[in-house]
């Protein structure tokens, strides 16, 4: 029996890449694993443009697309994990509708899985896009790299073959906010890497603006890193220290030159504005842990479906509740 591999592909405002996305992963399918039986899996997050309507007339043209309209839009994060969570094939690959991660990998990928792995994950040894971006990127990483408790993997944009075993540890794991780059790293399943040349984004115009990346950028430190807050901690009490010291020498000064000794206005200006920034910026950290921890405690689903299209050998309903 043929092995079944699930191409899950996001979209958000992509109607300019559906049918080319939708051409090159069949191409890839048909001419170069033509051995394998597979459905390419849309879930879309409440597109305004015409992504939708193009989605649909692709459903009913060929039976191995399959659709999920999101009832809302609920985030980047959530609806690629929610989408790998429904992903019914032996394998899910996660792949974006903009084409700058090329579907010709795929066919590494299957080979890697095809040799025991569990997880393979695409690594971006450069890029086309901005090279302030892909530097800006490289400091991300090298950072999350020194805090996190977890191995961070450098140049990995949720581009990845996921193995049924590693699908169904997904489907147990009860997060709202999941941070897919992490948990890959953290479950230890066995692992390959393909290293790849990103391209540039071709058509339409990307959503993942600064307020996407920065909450991508927070998700993985809040969910992943400690450290921030112990420095804040260690940060603290050395400022303490060095101020005694401090307090305990300009007293000393003064008393042995009480009228010669100004204490000086300037300096206590700079140290009150020097530690209550220091205190915001810390204080900053602390509400995104917080506001983290409050969406988690929360346990609202990760997403709410308006429809589903070609699930004709879907999960039951009772086992599609425990997902979400």
């Amino acid at each position: 029996m043929k092995k079944t591999i699930t191409i899950v592909i996001p979209t958000y405002k992509e109607q300019d890449n559906i049918i080319p996305a939708y051409d090159e992963v069949t191409k890839v399918m048909n001419e170069e694993l033509s051995n394998y039986n597979y459905e390419i899996m849309f879930i879309d997050n409440d597109s305004p443009d015409n992504t939708r309507v193009l989605i649909e007339q692709l459903c009913k043209k060929d039976k191995h697309v399959r659709a999920i309209f999101n009832a809302r839009n609920f985030g980047q994060m959530r609806s690629h994990f929610y989408g790998l969570r429904e992903a019914q094939g032996d394998c899910a690959i996660l792949l974006h509708a903009d084409l700058q991660n090329p579907p010709k990998v795929m066919v590494q990928f299957v080979k890697e899985w095809e040799k025991g792995s569990k997880v393979v994950i695409g690594i971006k040894d450069d890029s086309k896009e901005s090279k302030f971006m892909f530097f800006a990127r490289t400091c991300y990483y090298k950072m999350m790299s020194k805090i996190s408790e977890v191995e961070q993997i450098r140049h990995f944009s949720d581009f990845e073959l996921l193995d049924r075993d590693f699908l169904d540890v997904l489907r147990s794991l009860n997060d709202p906010l999941p941070y897919l780059r992490g948990i890959v790293s953290e479950l230890g399943f066995k692992m390959s890497r393909v290293h790849y040349s990103q391209n540039k984004r071709e058509r339409g115009k990307t959503t993942a603006n600064i307020k996407v990346l920065y909450d991508f950028g927070m998700l993985g430190i809040t969910s992943y890193s400690k450290s921030i807050m112990r420095l804040a901690t260690i940060f603290g009490f050395a400022l303490s220290g060095i101020s005694v010291v401090i307090a305990i020498i300009t007293l000393i000064m003064k008393l042995i030159n009480w009228n010669a000794f100004p204490t000086g206005v300037a300096a206590i200006s700079v140290g009150v504005f020097f530690l209550g920034s220091v205190q915001l910026f810390f204080i900053g950290f602390l509400g995104e842990y917080i506001l983290n921890i409050n969406t988690r405690i929360m346990n609202r689903p990760l997403v709410i479906e308006e429809k589903r299209i070609n699930f004709d050998n879907c999960y039951t309903k009772k086992e599609n509740d425990n997902l979400i």
